[in-house]
């Protein structure tokens, strides 16, 4: 799971990668015989009992540093991903964080751009809600009408959704899945299972080699398998 790749300077929050950092941690998935690629690709892969080799690569908000800082560094190591997207921020800035800084978001165009790189687009719902806490007509808003609008935007089937801010629970995966989207990403979600309900891990600037070796490890060992999936 990453957000920003681009200047670390100001990153209250943890959510910038440098594309530097990100290169070195590619080249070491890389040089392990991974490649990174969509959840699409993924999931389709584990459907076909494959995918051994193969790790999800997810970029949430939808930054308009992902152009420019971390695109390129998946083109240069042969790797995909998805990029999760807000439809209703286009162009917009990351108004939910309150300690900033101001990050620009992805306009409609550039989010084309991305899916015509080969990035599989999926929803961060329509202006980054809290899931858990929202009403029922907020709650349709962020998950049903961000899908349809990120459809008419791409004229393309939209697969993935990724629950803002990694909150989830049996409301919401409902919601998601009601809506037609046939995979959903956490972080964590606890007791929750199955394709709607998948977990990730954080992958920030001090992730170095050895980080990422615990945090791989450390994963396998927290995290049971996903019910649904080979």
């Amino acid at each position: 799971m990453y957000h920003s790749v681009g200047d670390c300077a100001d990153d209250p929050y943890r959510i910038t990668v440098a594309p530097e950092r990100l290169d070195r941690q590619l080249a070491w998935l890389r040089g392990r015989g991974l490649r990174g690629v969509s959840l699409a690709e993924l999931l389709a892969a584990r459907a076909r009992g494959e995918g051994r080799r193969l790790v999800g690569l997810t970029f949430d908000d939808g930054y308009a540093d992902f152009l420019t800082g971390a695109l390129p560094v998946l083109r240069r190591h042969g790797c995909t991903a998805t990029l999760f997207v807000l439809p209703g921020r286009l162009g917009g800035e990351n108004a939910w964080d309150p300690l900033g800084p101001r990050k620009p978001l992805l306009t409609a165009d550039a989010i084309r751009q991305a899916a015509a790189e080969g990035v599989e687009i999926g929803s961060h719902g329509l202006t980054h809600v809290d899931l858990t806490r929202a009403d029922d007509r907020t709650l349709n808003a962020e998950t049903a009408e961000s899908r349809t609008a990120l459809a008419e935007l791409l004229d393309a089937e939209v697969a993935g959704f990724c629950y803002p801010y990694g909150t989830i629970d049996q409301r919401a995966v409902a919601a998601v899945r009601d809506a037609g989207y046939a995979y959903a990403c956490a972080i964590d979600p606890g007791p929750l299972n199955g394709p709607h309900a998948l977990p990730r891990v954080h992958i920030g600037q001090n992730d170095t080699a050895v980080r990422l070796f615990l945090k791989y490890r450390l994963h396998r060992l927290r995290r049971r398998p996903v019910e649904g999936l080979r």
